[in-house]
Parts: C-alpha cells; structure tokens; sequence
C-alpha cells in the first residue's frame, strides 16, 4: 500500500508543511538500502564528497546493508570503519535484514532461519560460506551455520551490529528503515514498527510536524511528501542508489548508478 501510494507521487523537492520542512545548518545525508551494493555505497561517498558541504555532512544509512545484493560483506566492513572513524558524523541504522540475521545467530530454528531465503543465503557467500538448501530445518546444520557465521563476522562487528539503532533524531527530523506509526511521539515508537513499518504510515500525516526520512519500501523514484521522504529505490536490483540531502536550502536528491 505504502510504496503504490508514494511510487505514484512526482519526484521533487517537498511540498510546504504545517510545521515546515526542516533546514538543518549542517547538512544531512541520508541514504537508502544497500543490501549488499557495495559498489554503489562507493559511488555514494564520492558523490558527496563533491558537494561543497559534503565534508560537513552527516551521513545516515537506513539499514539493510546486507543480503540480496553481492557484497554484504565488503559494506559491512566499510561502514563499520567509517562509523568507528567519525561517530559523529556517521550514524548507521538497524534494518529489518540486520535484526533477522541477528535472530538467526541468538538462535537458529525453523523460524529465524527463514532470513536465509529472503537475502541470507547472498550474506553467507559474501563471507566465503557455503549457502544451505533455503529450506533447510535440521537443527545440527543450522548451528554449524550459525557458528560459521558468527566465526566469520567476528565478536567486534557482531557486537557492532547489535548496537544499531532503530531511529535517529533532530529537532523535528526523524531516519528511521521503515518509517514510524503517526498516532504515536517518535519517543514511544515500538521497534517493529521502526524495522518493520507500519499500516498506518502511508495513510496518516504526524501531527507533531516530524520529517521521517526511510527505506524499506521501494520506490521508482526518491519522493518528499507529507511528513515522508522515501528513499529506497531498490539498489540491488534496480542498479540505482538514492540518498536524501537536507540543508539550509532544504531537500534535493542525489543518485548513483552502477
């Protein structure tokens, strides 16, 4: 519902609001899945770099950095040293594909091991692991799994995953992977409806005048509306990376293809 009403939306700079956009005096940046795009996050960086506040930018990814795309691996790494370098200036966010493959390695069962056949099995072959049949139940085997996951990851990045945040927040904007529930503060918002989304986001405009920049839901194009700017233009399959950047002028779009 939510991506056939925003998809239909013209692409532009948002429209005024009861509250107003907000114009942040330090440039934000945000930007939508990667699941595995490691290219384009390169693409990204260097796209900006030439903005002249690009330096000064602080950059949010939306979650789902990994599976489905080719290199889970290589954006994990990446991203993991650039928040380390500058945690203030990189702000990394936990999508609904982080918490399913943190699920699977608190516990591997029939249930949490349904992550490997919606991106999982893309995550293992970037670590080197032999993918399992998708449909794969045997306790003894998913164990193994888990433990060859877990080996390869290694304590520092699991631990980093673990702490990804669900939202981040200023003033009166919001990032967050799958947008928010609009009857509820941004202060009491449960995190399945942070991760997960929620039915009501795409229906309702926030009365409290709060931006949410998001992912999680595909769009043809990134598109400002209402209280929402939509960002996901599903880069691993469509080639086509899209970031959301808020300043003084207030919001364009930058894109990278690969």
């Amino acid at each position: 519902m939510l991506r056939s009403l925003l998809s239909r939306l013209k692409p532009e700079t948002a429209p005024s609001a009861p509250n107003g956009l907000p114009r942040p005096e330090a440039p934000i940046c945000v930007i939508g899945d990667l699941h595995g795009r490691a290219d384009l996050l390169g693409k990204m960086f260097e796209r900006i770099g030439q903005e002249p506040q690009g330096a000064k930018a602080r950059i949010i990814t939306l979650g789902d950095m990994i599976d489905r795309g080719p290199n889970s691996a290589r954006v994990l790494a990446t991203l993991h040293a650039a928040q380390l370098a500058n945690p203030s200036r990189m702000i990394c966010l936990m999508g609904n594909h982080e918490r399913m493959m943190l699920d699977f390695l608190l516990s591997p069962d029939a249930r949490t091991a349904g992550w490997l056949r919606v991106g999982g099995l893309q995550t293992l072959q970037s670590y080197g692991i032999a993918p399992p049949d998708p449909r794969e139940t045997d306790p003894e085997v998913l164990d193994a799994l888990r433990m060859d996951l877990a080996r390869a990851l290694g304590p520092d990045l699991l631990a980093w995953l673990d702490a990804r945040p669900a939202m981040w927040r200023e003033g009166r904007f919001a990032a967050t992977h799958a947008g928010a529930d609009p009857y509820h503060p941004m202060e009491r918002q449960s995190r399945d409806a942070l991760l997960w989304g929620h039915p009501r986001f795409g229906q309702m405009t926030r009365r409290d005048g709060v931006w949410i920049a998001f992912g999680h839901w595909v769009v043809d194009q990134p598109v400002a509306d209402q209280g929402r700017i939509a960002v996901d233009t599903g880069a691993y399959e469509t080639g086509l990376l899209s970031a959301a950047w808020l300043d003084k002028g207030g919001l364009r779009f930058l894109q990278v293809e690969g």
